[in-house]
């Protein structure tokens, strides 16, 4: 399946759309639940919005459905995440997590290395302080 008025199949469709997007983003929320570092940069109780969040980013950037801008905007993501602190440690436990997810997948070599170059860049672009504490003030 390709985009209309598109001649080539953009990444969403080569990895298999929002079936693939879903299980991604699900299986990292299911380690994020229980990180005691990361969790606590996340205030609702409940992580499904943020899940869908995520889940409409990366399948909108891949070439997939403009659901993300259509409801939230321009992505401005270090404008998003700027109250939080985002150090090494919470860089590393993002990725440590996102990696289980990305393996998860089983995808061929050159898509799975395809995804896990944009998300590793995406989350060293993300880091805003480079105190190495590993907690946030209280």
């Amino acid at each position: 399946m390709t985009r209309p008025g598109a001649d080539q199949p953009t990444f969403y469709d080569l990895v298999g759309g929002e079936p693939t997007f879903r299980k991604l983003v699900a299986r990292f929320y299911e380690g994020l639940a229980d990180d005691p570092l990361l969790r606590p940069l996340y205030p609702e109780e409940d992580l499904g919005p943020a899940e869908e969040r995520l889940r409409l980013f990366l399948m909108q950037y891949w070439g997939g459905p403009n659901t993300y801008s259509a409801s939230r905007g321009h992505p401005r993501l270090r404008m998003r995440h700027a109250p939080f602190r985002v150090g090494p440690a919470e860089r590393d436990a993002w990725l440590r997590h996102m990696r289980d997810a990305v393996d998860s997948l089983d995808l061929p070599a050159d898509q799975h290395q395809t995804l896990w170059e944009y998300l590793e860049r995406a989350a060293y672009f993300m880091v805003n302080t480079m105190d190495d504490a590993g907690t946030n003030p209280t």
